[in-house]
């Protein structure tokens, strides 16, 4: 969904990734700061209550963490393992978020509507992994999987933006966030696992010819 804007994206994160390659800073080093300062953002802030100040937090990291591959295009240094390692990372990211906001449920919650939300969250956290690892699983083999009605990134900035909203005070935003969230990754994973199934139906019947 986010495809649309890359050009726009770009035309910031290239002399961005300009600048970061007249310093020390190597691609891999910005990915695993831009992971640390999310986890510890969602981690430390989310439980606490601070919802807004965790997701603007988290925010500045994730433009953080974007300029890893801008950075590593201009210093000619994109690899396998830069890939791999900007994957899995993103990963351990997206598990802290949501365990912060269930964190934040725990701790905060109140009545049956808040036990709901804490399962809704619990269903966004796994349900996040399983869209990453349907798209890793058909890669690895050698299928391709780019379909999906929200990946990563518009997955990460409707729960920063439900959560951010939620800590400044609008009503209902949070619940609203994470049910649409919940819905859409559902959404992404069975278009992916049709994806998959429609790839290796047509690889089988183009192998019997």
């Amino acid at each position: 969904m986010l495809n649309t804007l890359r050009p726009a994206l770009n035309r910031i994160l290239v002399p961005a990734g300009q600048a970061l390659a007249r310093t020390p800073l190597t691609p891999n080093a910005i990915t695993i700061i831009g992971t640390v300062g999310v986890s510890a953002s969602a981690l430390a802030l989310y439980p606490d209550g601070e919802l807004f100040w965790g997701s603007f937090s988290c925010t500045i990291f994730v433009l953080l963490d974007m300029l890893d591959g801008a950075l590593a295009r201009v210093k000619g240094t994109s690899g396998t393992f830069g890939a791999f390692l900007d994957s899995t990372l993103d990963r351990i990211a997206d598990a802290a978020i949501f365990s912060g906001l269930v964190f934040y449920f725990v701790l905060h919650g109140h009545g049956t509507n808040d036990r709901v939300l804490l399962g809704v969250t619990l269903f966004c956290l796994v349900a996040g992994a399983l869209v990453s690892y349907a798209k890793a699983r058909a890669e690895g083999l050698g299928l391709r999987c780019d379909v999906g009605i929200a990946e990563r990134p518009e997955r990460t900035i409707i729960g920063l933006t439900a959560a951010g909203l939620s800590g400044l005070g609008v009503p209902y935003v949070l619940a609203i966030g994470l049910w649409l969230l919940a819905a859409l990754s559902a959404i992404t994973f069975g278009q992916r696992v049709v994806a998959v199934r429609r790839a290796a139906a047509a690889e089988a019947a183009g192998g019997g010819q």
